[in-house]
C-alpha cells in the first residue's frame, strides 16, 4: 500500500503554481527567472505542499508570455538555461516536493523551427505540419472558426496562398495532430523533460489538440448563453458552439498514447487543463485510469460564490466521473484572485484562509496560485502598464490577465523584495503590507494559518483521499462529510461575512478546532459558525437528515 501511495503522490496533493515571471527575478531585468525560484523554494517548502507547477519558462518571443514556445527543449534566456532548471528539480526533490512543468502541445509559436519550414511551401517536409486551409472563392476564410483572443481563427500565409488556424493569439499556430509524425514529435518532446526527471505535466489547454478534419462550421450560441468561463459578449468567442475547433473524439487515442509514455516513469503524473462546451463532461471523458490522471476545471473559476453552485458542480462531477481524479483551483494567471473575485475591493483576511481551507477540503487534489498564501488581492493595473496582449485588446470592458500576474511581494520594501530593478508589471502598494516577511512575523496572518491548515490537513487521511457527500443545506453554508476507512470528517463553511445558525439535525461531531480558522460549533442539532467561518468534527454519528431550516442570524456570544 505505501508502495501504490508513494506512485500516487498526487492523490489528494497540493500543487503550488509558479508563474516564473513574477515570483523573484535575480538577475535585476524585472522579470522573474529559474535562479529566483531556487532562492525562494524554502518558502514553498515551509507551506506544506507537496509539488510545484511552473509556468512556461521555454524559449519563447513572449507574445502570450511563453504560452508561444519556439523551443520545447530549451530554456529561454530570459528565465535562465537548462542547468538552472536541473539544479532547481535537484533542490525541489531535496525539499521533498514534486517539480510539474507545463506543456502547451496543441500550437506553437510562429518562431518554432517547425512553422518555419511549413510555412515556405505546400511540399516540404513540414508542410503538414499546421493546419492549412485553402481559401473560399471569394478568398474569405475556409470556415467560421474564431480565436479565444478575439476575431476570426485563420491568418493568410501569402508564400503558401493559404490561411494556417490559431485558437489563440495569430502568432500560435495550432499543430495538425491528425498527422502522426506530429504525434510522435510531441511525444518525443515530452519524452526529454521526463528522461530529465520532472514528475509530472500540466497539459495546457489539452483539449485544442485535434481539429475538425472536414473544417466544419461552429453553430451560433444563443445570446443568453454566450456569457461564463471568462467570455462575455464583447467577444465574438463567445458566440458560438465549439464543437468543430476543439474538444474531436480523436483527442482520446492521443491521450492514451501520451498516458502509455506516462505509465514508463512510475509516479509521473499528468494533469490536463480542459475548458469546453461542457468542462465537466470533457473532464469526466479525458480522466481515468487509460488516459489523463488529473482534470483542471475552470467550473470554480466563476463569478458564482453560492454554496449551491460550489455543491452542484462538485456533484455533477463526481456523478460523471466513475474512476478519475478531479483537481479544483479558485485562482490561477488567467482570471481574477479569488479574494477580490469573491470578496470585493475590500477582501477579509478571513476570507483568504477560508478559501485555502475550502478548496483543500473537497475531494480530489488542488492547485494553488502563488500569493494565494498571502491573501493577495487583485491589483488595479493601469492601461498604460498592461502587459496582456488580450487586456489591452478588450479594454477598457476587461483588465485581462495582468492584475492577478504581478510580483510576489517579499518584503514591504521598494519592488516588494521581487527585484532591484524595474518590474515588468508594477508591485501595488497595498501589497507591500501582505508581504511574506511581514506575515511571518504574525502568527495570526494568512500565511501562518495555510501553513497550519496544510499541515493538519495532512494528518487526515479522509481530507487527503478520501470519499465526499454532500449535505443540503441552505445558502451561505457549504457543508459536507469526508469518509475513508473508518474516518468520517464533518466539513462546513460560512460563505458570508455575517455569522450564521442552521439547524442540522442526525448529525453529531466531535469538534477539531483548526488554528487560525474561524471555527464553527456543531452541538445538539444546531450549527453556528462566525463569519467566513469553517467547522470541521469527527462524525460520531449521522443519519438521514431532515431538510435544515433557514439561515437564522447566530445569537450573541456563540
Amino acid at each position: 500500500m505505501a508502495g501504490e501511495q508513494a506512485i500516487e503522490w498526487w492523490r489528494g496533493a497540493v500543487i503550488y503554481q509558479i508563474y516564473p515571471r513574477s515570483f523573484m527575478d535575480t538577475d535585476g531585468d524585472g522579470v522573474g527567472d529559474l535562479p529566483g525560484i531556487i532562492a525562494r523554494l524554502d518558502h514553498v517548502a515551509s507551506l506544506g505542499v507537496d509539488a510545484i507547477w511552473i509556468s512556461p519558462f521555454f524559449k519563447s518571443p513572449m507574445a502570450d508570455f511563453g504560452y508561444d514556445i519556439a523551443d520545447y527543449r530549451d530554456v529561454d534566456p530570459l528565465f535562465g538555461t537548462l542547468d538552472d532548471f536541473d539544479r532547481l528539480l535537484a533542490k525541489a526533490h531535496d525539499l521533498g516536493i514534486k517539480v510539474m512543468i507545463d506543456q502547451v502541445l496543441s500550437h506553437t509559436s510562429s518562431d518554432h523551427e517547425w512553422f518555419r519550414e511549413s510555412r515556405q511551401s505546400r511540399d516540404n517536409p513540414k508542410a503538414d505540419w499546421y493546419v492549412w486551409a485553402d481559401p473560399k472563392d471569394d478568398g474569405t476564410p475556409p470556415n467560421n472558426w474564431m480565436a479565444l483572443f478575439g476575431g476570426v481563427a485563420w491568418k493568410w500565409e501569402p508564400r503558401r496562398e493559404q490561411y494556417y488556424l490559431h485558437n489563440f493569439l495569430s502568432s500560435q499556430p495550432d499543430l495538425n495532430f491528425h498527422n502522426p509524425e506530429v504525434q510522435a514529435a510531441t511525444l518525443d518532446n515530452v519524452k526529454f523533460w521526463l528522461d530529465r526527471g520532472v514528475d509530472g505535466l500540466r497539459l495546457d489547454a489539452i483539449n485544442f489538440c485535434f481539429h475538425d478534419p472536414q473544417l466544419r462550421d461552429n453553430p451560433p450560441k444563443p445570446a443568453a448563453l454566450r456569457t461564463g468561463r471568462g467570455f462575455s459578449a464583447d467577444n465574438p468567442y463567445a458566440y458560438q458552439y465549439h464543437w468543430y475547433n476543439n474538444t474531436r473524439p480523436e483527442n482520446l487515442p492521443f491521450l492514451e498514447a501520451l498516458r502509455t509514455l506516462l505509465d514508463r516513469y512510475p509516479g509521473a503524473t499528468t494533469l490536463g487543463e480542459i475548458s469546453s462546451e461542457d468542462s465537466l463532461a470533457t473532464t469526466a471523458e479525458y480522466v481515468n485510469d487509460q488516459r489523463l490522471h488529473m482534470g483542471y476545471s475552470f467550473e470554480l473559476l466563476t463569478d458564482d460564490f453560492s454554496a449551491g453552485y460550489i455543491r452542484g458542480t462538485v456533484r455533477r462531477l463526481e456523478a460523471a466521473m466513475t474512476d478519475g481524479w478531479p483537481c479544483w483551483a479558485i485562482s490561477n494567471h488567467d482570471v481574477q484572485r479569488a479574494v477580490t473575485r469573491w470578496g470585493g475591493a475590500r477582501p477579509s483576511p478571513q476570507l483568504a484562509s477560508m478559501l485555502v481551507a475550502l478548496v483543500c477540503s473537497l475531494r480530489g487534489s488542488v492547485c494553488l496560485y502563488q500569493g494565494e498564501e498571502l491573501g493577495l488581492p487583485e491589483a488595479d493595473v493601469p492601461f498604460e502598464a498592461l502587459q496582456d496582449p488580450y487586456g489591452i485588446a478588450f479594454w477598457p470592458n476587461f483588465k485581462g490577465r495582468d492584475g492577478c500576474r504581478t510580483p510576489m511581494p517579499w518584503q514591504a520594501a521598494a519592488q516588494g523584495g521581487f527585484t532591484r530593478g524595474t518590474p515588468w508589471l508594477p508591485v501595488p502598494a497595498e501589497h507591500l503590507a501582505l508581504s511574506v516577511d511581514a506575515q511571518r512575523a504574525d502568527a495570526r496572518s494568512v500565511l501562518a494559518t495555510v501553513q497550519r491548515f496544510l499541515a493538519w490537513r495532512r494528518t487526515q487521511p479522509a481530507l487527503v483521499r478520501g470519499d465526499i457527500r454532500f449535505i443540503d443545506t441552505p445558502e451561505p453554508v457549504l457543508a459536507f462529510v469526508r469518509t475513508l476507512g473508518g474516518q468520517r470528517l464533518f466539513v462546513a463553511f460560512n460563505l458570508s461575512d455575517a455569522a450564521v445558525e442552521i439547524a442540522l439535525p442526525g448529525i453529531e461531531a466531535r469538534a477539531l478546532a483548526v488554528d487560525g480558522l474561524a471555527n464553527g460549533v456543531l452541538h445538539e442539532g444546531r450549527l453556528r459558525l462566525p463569519a467566513y467561518g469553517s467547522c470541521y468534527g469527527e462524525v460520531t454519528s449521522i443519519a438521514t437528515a431532515a431538510a435544515p431550516a433557514p439561515v437564522q442570524p447566530a445569537m450573541a456570544g456563540h
